[in-house]
């Protein structure tokens, strides 16, 4: 348990980061790394997320209920995808309706204007989660930073020998 009184300030639970040995800031530095390694993974995920639900509201405004830019106003022959790459011809029954995929296998008919509020909340929902979690990478990057910091520090005035590491140990 860390006491308070040699913290002065310090919240709860925090450590002075001067009074750990060189094998634990080492450790500190490899667990700080693995964390933003871990977030940094979840925020492109979450950025893929976003992009694919962005790309709903794009194919249904310019796929399903068509766009007098693209051409599509009045068709009803459309490209299926099965894969990346391979297509088959679709032909529109309802421009007025689609089927949302609203998790865990299970599919919504909505209508177009309620299928486009329903992914435009999923990227504001995302949109919140990557600023929270843009804050949390930094504030790790920060921390980060601070521990090999004070490694270097130690390195550098010697208390990272071998010998006193052992005798440490």
């Amino acid at each position: 348990m860390a006491d308070s009184s040699s913290s002065g300030g310090a919240p709860p639970g925090s450590v002075n980061l001067a009074t750990l040995s060189v094998p634990q800031l080492r450790a500190l530095q490899t667990r700080l790394t693995t964390e933003l390694e871990h977030l940094t993974t979840s925020h492109a995920k979450l950025r893929a997320a976003q992009s694919k639900f962005r790309d709903c509201v794009r194919s249904i405004n310019d796929g399903v209920t068509g766009s007098k830019e693209k051409g599509t106003e009045g068709r009803d022959e459309i490209l299926v995808p099965l894969t990346s790459s391979l297509y088959v011809k679709g032909r529109l029954t309802d421009r007025e309706k689609v089927l949302v995929d609203v998790g865990t296998g299970f599919y919504v008919e909505k209508t177009h204007d309620k299928a486009v509020a329903f992914y435009d909340d999923k990227v504001k929902g995302l949109d919140s989660n990557l600023q929270e979690l843009e804050k949390v990478v930094s504030n790790k990057s920060s921390q980060l930073r601070v521990v090999e910091e004070v490694l270097r520090q130690k390195m550098l005035a010697g208390e990272g020998a071998p010998t006193q590491a052992a005798a440490a140990g």
